[in-house]
């Protein structure tokens, strides 16, 4: 799609981009809008409150959850965000720079955070008995004040399931990997406004664990982040929430603007682990402690013999490095601008996942290459978003043609979980 230039974002052919005159990027264009979005995010708060008990840690392993949980806290660059939004387009589902398109698809989502991206959608019911259920899968019932809807507070399931008794039965340690698999959905993959409550619809899918972790979880993260930068990108909104950790990462893979230093070069290995701590402590201390440039990968050489080895990480795991005030400095919103218009063929890497990069990557990463350019829906409960591979060919070593037209479904885009809901 071309554009009038870096002075005009409207596109030449307007016949596409039907939003242009709800988009950021006009608002943009014409100074009405020059503020930074405010990602939401909880992360760093939920690991500071809930330090994962090791005999939790095989539950979360089989659940498919344990490469989020060692991922943990990266911090947001707000400018990256706001500059990669005003390139998003709700009409195609990818970001339009000046190279062409680009954007997150299945291949993404399943290398750098390491989800199930083929098996039964996430989906179920908001018809719930909150008392029974919670009764049932987490062996309490919340009060009325750690509830707001549908939705129950991250830190009272904190307070509640972070610290089972030294004799818990495999029951009771069940229901305590529940409680921190859904407090990490709701601080992570799914948070919502605020990032400190979680929705309930995701517990029923906690019920069986072996189970849990066949489900598409990456595509329901997929099409819950499109809908996210879909809604941040018109209407001169102020924030954004979703899986905003993922978008960074996917940039910093694949784009030169705000990248840390830390070349592309440097072969993949874990997050570093303190001296002294097992790695189930690892998000439990300062974070200038656990950020670092990465280490020899595994379990610490001082953890006790009978815990597990490290389950092999996914890509996003190489990205907990710090951040700087040179290299990523705050306000630097204008120059990311300027950066991405001036954007060379050699400072877009299109193929980002080769090499030393994939070699000691999780299976389930690699699992499900023969649907990585499906066009198809993505689902997320009441969510249904267009993944859109045919238009970013070149992500998968292919020539980019002239893609197909999309079509623009205003009424699906509206459809959420807000407001009153009736049986059919």
């Amino acid at each position: 799609m071309a554009f009038r230039g870096i002075h005009d974002a409207d596109p030449l052919d307007p016949s596409a981009l039907l939003l242009q005159d709800r988009h950021r990027s006009h608002f943009v264009d014409t100074e009405q809008l020059q503020d930074v979005l405010r990602p939401r995010q909880q992360m760093r708060a939920f690991l500071s409150m809930w330090r994962l008990d090791p005999r939790i840690r095989p539950y979360v392993i089989r659940a498919g959850f344990y490469g989020i949980y060692r991922l943990g806290h990266i911090i947001i660059d707000w400018p990256l965000i706001t500059c990669l939004v005003e390139r998003w387009r709700p009409e195609t589902h990818t970001f339009h720079v000046p190279l062409g398109e680009t954007t997150i698809t299945l291949q993404d989502v399943a290398i750098i955070l390491g989800l199930r991206i083929d098996g039964p959608a996430v989906t179920g019911t908001y018809m719930v008995d909150v008392a029974e259920l919670c009764g049932d899968l987490l062996g309490v019932t919340p009060p009325a004040d750690a509830l707001r809807g549908l939705t129950i507070s991250i830190r009272w399931l904190c307070q509640q399931l972070s610290t089972p008794t030294a004799d818990a039965d495999e029951v009771a340690l069940e229901r305590s990997a529940r409680g921190f698999i859904l407090a990490l959905i709701g601080s992570f993959l799914f948070p919502d406004k605020k990032g400190v409550h979680v929705h309930l619809c995701f517990l029923p899918l906690l019920r069986d664990l072996t189970l849990t972790s066949t489900y598409s979880w990456g595509g329901a993260v997929l099409a819950h982040t499109y809908q996210e930068l879909c809604r941040a990108s018109l209407d001169r909104r102020c924030g954004i929430s979703g899986c905003i950790t993922l978008i960074q990462l996917w940039s910093w893979e694949r784009l030169h603007v705000g990248r840390p230093d830390f070349g592309r070069s440097v072969p993949f290995a874990a997050p570093p682990l303190p001296h002294g701590l097992h790695d189930d402590d690892v998000d439990g201390v300062d974070e200038d402690v656990v950020d670092g440039l990465p280490v020899q990968h595994g379990v610490h050489p001082e953890a006790d013999a009978d815990v597990a080895p490290e389950p092999a990480l996914p890509l996003g795991c190489r990205w907990r490095v710090p951040l700087t005030g040179v290299l990523n400095p705050s306000g630097v919103l204008l120059l990311y601008r300027d950066k991405l218009d001036a954007q060379t063929s050699n400072q877009v890497l299109w193929q980002p996942y080769v090499g030393e990069v994939v070699d000691r990557l999780p299976a389930l990463c690699l699992a499900d290459q023969d649907i990585w350019r499906t066009m198809s829906p993505l689902i997320c409960f009441e969510i249904v978003e267009w993944h859109r591979p045919e238009r970013v060919l070149r992500h998968f070593g292919l020539h980019q043609g002239i893609p197909p037209a999309c079509s623009y479904d205003h009424q699906l885009h509206r459809v959420d979980a807000r407001g009153r809901h009736q049986p059919d």
